[in-house]
């Protein structure tokens, strides 16, 4: 289960339970900017030239002022410590703090909201695949989770984040030709927000793009939004996303409300998604009480679910995905430790297959696009792991499977798996977000030679699949952009982060 932050303390937020929220954080009522650390600052004439008074040589200032990499310390006297840092082993000491290596990252934005959200969606736009330009812009939608004692505060946020600007390295001399395209580049960064009131915590979020009717118009633009109190909506958020682009476009109070309230849980969940091969809607939801249900779009608009569950799990339902290839078939995970696997057309609502993968709750799966008998999974004792579906043949009773074997499994995260994707055009690379603070980047089709040490650039025990570490506290859940190669965003503790990397 996705585990939520804590009631804020001295800034920070721990892990809680038990209906706990955060207290809000005191920066006004609307969404807020972006904070660019790395934004330049300016220091006036008069500074400049007074810092070369001191009586030291340049080059000894200069070794004070060096930049600081992710993975280096710095002190209160601004002493570098070059050593490899890794977040949720090493632990900093009083007065160090951890800055990130600019020089490994394309693209590296931050924004702060009221309230953190547990989930997030990226949404497809019409700006067209395999965007490379700079500034970038990213379409996406967001559930809240504001304090319990300010529940009316909690909304969905409907997002455009645009002039997304490539990281400033600076430039040569030779270069000033090219100021206007720069400028483009490196614009300011922009959030516009619409906001659609919620009575509750978001728990988790999904979007669904109904084809138009012809190529003129846009999609239409469904969430499915599952709430802490155990409700199931569905908004249509096309006009929202219509309004950010078309000026003057007016929002009725009667477009914000759900399309329809789904009430056929008796616990809250977190599992839900939609299948991407029903144009009109096909919907699962699971919760606390391992049931899982099926909502079917149907013409008119109506939203018709069926009343009778899907049931085998023990515990609770944690994630569910669609075969992104077979129209009836997806899969479940959940804290007994399973990963099940099932067909709508069964008749007796049981799974086909069940795989015991772990002695900790199943958190999340996800199913690869690419090579479709792929499936990952990550777990709350922080491994992850990569499974072979055809080996999965059912052999005993209810379907189950006595020694499954993963394809590639890694124990390199200390805390709980929180998210994991694939790539989304290339079947190698990952994205695993996890409890002690990371996001990291995996390619495994790197293969680790014999003679190879398992020490990956003097640091031990990191394995030579792992591509990159992003820090980002509490981070809940990371998404590939379908149409910008490389980039992901996340959400966590702080806000929501984009960023794309020299390495994918």
């Amino acid at each position: 289960m996705a585990k939520r932050p804590a009631d804020e303390s001295n800034g920070k937020h721990d892990a809680l339970k038990a209906g706990q929220r955060p207290v809000q954080k005191d920066n006004g009522d609307e969404a807020g900017p972006f904070e660019d650390e790395f934004e330049d600052e300016f220091e006036s004439e008069d500074e400049i030239l007074e810092a070369g008074v001191d009586g030291r040589l340049d080059e000894e200032r200069e070794v004070e002022e060096k930049r600081v990499v992710l993975g280096s310390l710095v002190t209160d006297a601004m002493e570098v410590d070059q050593k490899t840092f890794i977040p949720g082993r090493d632990r900093l000491a009083a007065g160090e703090s951890l800055s990130p290596d600019t020089s490994t990252y394309e693209m590296l934005h931050n924004l702060t909201t009221n309230w953190p959200c547990l989930s997030f969606d990226i949404i497809r736009d019409q700006l067209g695949d395999n965007r490379k330009a700079y500034p970038a812009t990213v379409y996406a939608v967001a559930g809240t989770q504001a304090d319990s004692r300010k529940a009316n505060q909690n909304e969905l946020m409907v997002m455009k984040l645009s002039g997304l600007s490539r990281i400033d390295r600076g430039k040569d001399e030779e270069d000033s030709d090219n100021d206007d395209e720069d400028d483009d580049e490196n614009a300011d960064p922009i959030l516009e927000t619409k906001s659609i009131p919620l009575p509750s915590t978001t728990n988790r979020i999904r979007n669904h793009q109904y084809p138009p009717q012809n190529s003129t118009n846009p999609p239409t633009t469904f969430t499915a939004t599952m709430l802490e109190n155990s409700d199931v909506l569905i908004h249509n958020v096309t006009p929202h996303l219509t309004s950010f682009d078309i000026p003057g476009t007016m929002i009725a109070p009667q477009q914000s409300k759900p399309l329809a309230t789904l009430k056929m849980h008796r616990s809250e969940g977190y599992a839900l998604d939609w299948s991407p091969l029903a144009p009109q809607g096909k919907l699962l939801t699971g919760d606390n009480d391992g049931k899982i249900f099926l909502t079917t779009g149907e013409e008119g608009g109506k939203w018709t679910p069926d009343n009778r569950p899907f049931t085998g799990h023990q515990s609770s339902v944690e994630d569910i995905q669609w075969s992104p290839n077979e129209r009836t078939v997806f899969a479940s995970a959940s804290s007994d430790g399973t990963v099940k696997i099932w067909d709508v057309r069964s008749k007796s609502h049981k799974p086909a297959v069940s795989v015991q993968i772990s002695n900790t709750d199943v958190n999340v799966i996800s199913w690869s696009r690419q090579t479709t008998h792929l499936l990952a999974s990550g777990a709350d004792d922080g491994q992850w792991a990569v499974w072979d579906l055809r080996q999965w043949k059912a052999s005993g009773t209810n379907g189950s499977i006595a020694e499954p074997k993963a394809v590639a499994s890694f124990n390199f995260h200390k805390e709980q798996i929180t998210s994991i994707e694939w790539h989304p055009t290339d079947d190698s690379i990952m994205a695993v977000a996890a409890g002690d603070n990371t996001l990291t980047l995996w390619d495994l089709a790197v293969e680790l030679d014999d003679e190879e040490s398992r020490d990956t650039a003097g640091v031990q025990d990191v394995p030579p699949q792992l591509l990159f570490l992003h820090y980002m506290e509490m981070v809940k859940e990371c998404h590939w952009h379908p149409q910008i190669p490389g980039c992901v965003m996340a959400t966590g503790d702080a806000g929501f982060g984009v960023f794309k990397t020299i390495s994918v």
